[in-house]
């Protein structure tokens, strides 16, 4: 651990190093990557104390990654997760669908978990935001929902959907189908997308 520190002491100070980061800023902007845009931002939250630097990352995934959102719904697409860009799309969208959970914005967190829902191109995912989306309906709060609903303690950072919650302490088929309603509801509030395929 103490050489950890040392190596990260080190590239703190380091003008090759930093001159890179710089460069990588320079290429995530002009590619207008959000995949690079998280690697920057990984490695920012190691090296540098600058708030305001890592805040104006976190702006820049979130800007573009609704950006690449109305793209898609516009030429009613859906994300492809086998490609890099549009993986770490959702998963910004995701993350700022957590953060209004966390915040109490129900509404807002609904809406964000039933359109990743809508999107998704991967059953199991798909299945995931629909329990959240749920949660959500019933009134659960997000520190309910983290307590008695997911199950955090099978986070596998290998997997290539390791930013989403995809386990849980429930019984996924029991639980959505005991929920009828709100799955129901949510098919509904999603009519829209499938209306505008359909014209």
């Amino acid at each position: 651990m103490q050489n950890d520190q040392i190596d990260i002491e080190a590239l703190k100070n380091n003008k090759d190093f930093l001159a890179n980061l710089t460069l990588f800023e320079e290429e995530m902007r002009e590619e207008k990557s959000i995949a690079k845009a998280y690697q920057l931002l990984d490695t920012l939250l190691l090296v540098s104390e600058d708030e305001e630097k890592i805040n104006e990352i976190f702006s820049f995934i979130l800007g573009e990654a609704f950006e690449m959102l109305a793209e898609k719904l516009s030429n009613q697409e859906g994300f492809d997760l086998s490609k890099s860009e549009e993986l770490f799309t959702a998963r910004a969208i995701y993350e700022h669908a957590i953060e209004r959970y966390s915040e109490n914005d129900l509404k807002g967190a609904k809406e964000l978990f039933e359109i990743l829902y809508h999107m998704a191109d991967d059953a199991r995912l798909k299945e995931a935001m629909l329990v959240h989306a749920v949660c959500v309906m019933q009134g659960k709060d997000f520190d309910t929902f983290i307590a008695q609903i997911a199950d955090t303690s099978r986070y596998d950072e290998t997997e290539r959907l390791a930013y989403f919650i995809l386990y849980f302490q429930i019984e996924i088929k029991a639980f959505l189908g005991e929920q009828e309603a709100f799955v129901a509801q949510v098919h509904n509030d999603l009519k829209v997308f499938d209306e505008e395929k359909e014209s």
